[in-house]
């Protein structure tokens, strides 16, 4: 299996890799491309590598569709419209916020603006200055100041710092002009892990988010960050607070999933030891999440989030059948763990899902026997 992960570090060394591997007698070997035996993620209807969207983890085209709108003419009415038309306890109401805080963050990044040209994300500048009431404009200031401060500059110093009160100081704004909304607190848990808040003081956020969407698979999410060694807790507490989640799950709910999400950000610093991803914590943890999936409703937000990561262990654990099961649910977006750590999000997912196509097939599967 080694060969697999080596070839996973040249993609995340940049290099432009697509393996098709057989396994034979027990081994992985590689296949030349154009081999008639070559594995063909093609032939399965996967989008080509090119064309998969590295913006969300599953599709929204309401969403894309007034964000190409609002970025086109810098118009900010669109987006204030769909916002207040959503939910404001729902899942897709916090991907939009963090959409469209993600789009403003990224057109100044790209535009920062001068003499004669007007920054990037001016649209929301001015959403915030023509409507300084609107909800849903300031849930997505503070998520703006939230994304600009950890991509701008280094957490312990003073710039972020100083952006990061800001965020802080947003999210109060947001959340007096939508008391029930639970985003203006989901947002403030991103803070509350920049700005090290004490646990205390982390629990009385965290209650306000569970008076209101107790069952919010993001903000579990945004919470566990908090929790894990390499932020303000430890493994155990990650391990603690996403099993704990996990058990009080209502019915249909993804939070099943939440002990996978643990176990991904406290994968060892070197994990390609045998038996690792077949271990008893990994399979136990991959075990709920595919409960949680097949148990959650068809049209669930977060469920992309979930198969994701899943294809991830499942084609770790060389379960090419379940990984396979899982692509064809989510193919064409990979804006989602674990993929967008990496710089280039489309080649690592697309070098997974050819490994996945490669086992499939070396093990008797073809696109006739795939369900859909």
């Amino acid at each position: 299996m080694e060969i697999l992960w080596v070839l996973i570090a040249l993609v995340m060394l940049g290099f432009v890799v697509v393996p098709y591997l057989r396994r034979r007698r027990g081994a992985i070997t590689q296949v030349p491309a154009g081999h008639p035996d070559a594995a063909d993620p093609a032939d399965y209807g996967f989008a080509r590598e090119e064309e998969l969207d590295i913006r969300m983890p599953g599709p929204d085209q309401d969403l894309l569709d007034v964000l190409e709108l609002v970025q086109r003419t810098q118009d900010y009415r669109a987006a204030q419209q769909l916002l207040a038309g959503t939910d404001a306890g729902s899942e897709v109401r916090w991907q939009r916020v963090q959409a469209f805080a993600g789009a403003a963050s990224l057109e100044l990044a790209q535009r920062p603006g001068g003499v004669s040209e007007a920054p990037g994300g001016q649209w929301l500048r001015v959403w915030r200055t023509e409507a300084p009431k609107d909800a849903g404009g300031a849930a997505v200031h503070a998520e703006f100041l939230v994304q600009q401060a950890w991509r701008t500059a280094a957490p312990g110093t003073d710039e972020f710092r100083i952006i990061m009160e800001e965020a802080k100081a947003a999210c109060g704004d947001a959340a007096l002009l939508a008391p029930g909304d639970p985003v203006p607190y989901i947002v403030e848990l991103s803070v509350a892990r920049g700005l090290g808040y004490s646990q205390p003081d982390f629990e009385q956020v965290w209650l306000k988010i569970l008076d209101r969407a107790p069952a919010h698979m993001g903000a579990h999410l945004a919470a566990l960050h908090y929790w894990c060694e390499k932020w303000h807790g430890s493994r155990q507490q990650a391990y603690a607070f996403a099993e704990a989640a996990a058990a009080r799950a209502p019915q249909g709910s993804l939070l099943a999933a939440m002990p996978l999400f643990a176990v991904f950000e406290h994968l060892p610093e070197v994990n390609l030891v045998s038996g690792f991803h077949q271990s008893e914590v990994v399979t136990k943890a991959v075990h709920g999440a595919l409960h949680a999936v097949h148990s959650a409703r068809p049209d669930d937000p977060m469920s992309a989030h979930v198969r994701h990561l899943l294809i991830f262990f499942l084609v770790r654990g060389e379960r090419w059948a379940e990984a396979m099961s899982q692509l064809i649910q989510v193919d064409g977006h990979v804006g989602a763990l674990p993929w967008t750590l990496s710089p280039d999000p489309a080649a690592v997912f697309a070098v997974h899902r050819a490994l996945a196509v490669a086992g499939y097939e070396a093990n008797g599967g073809s696109p006739a026997t795939l369900p859909h």
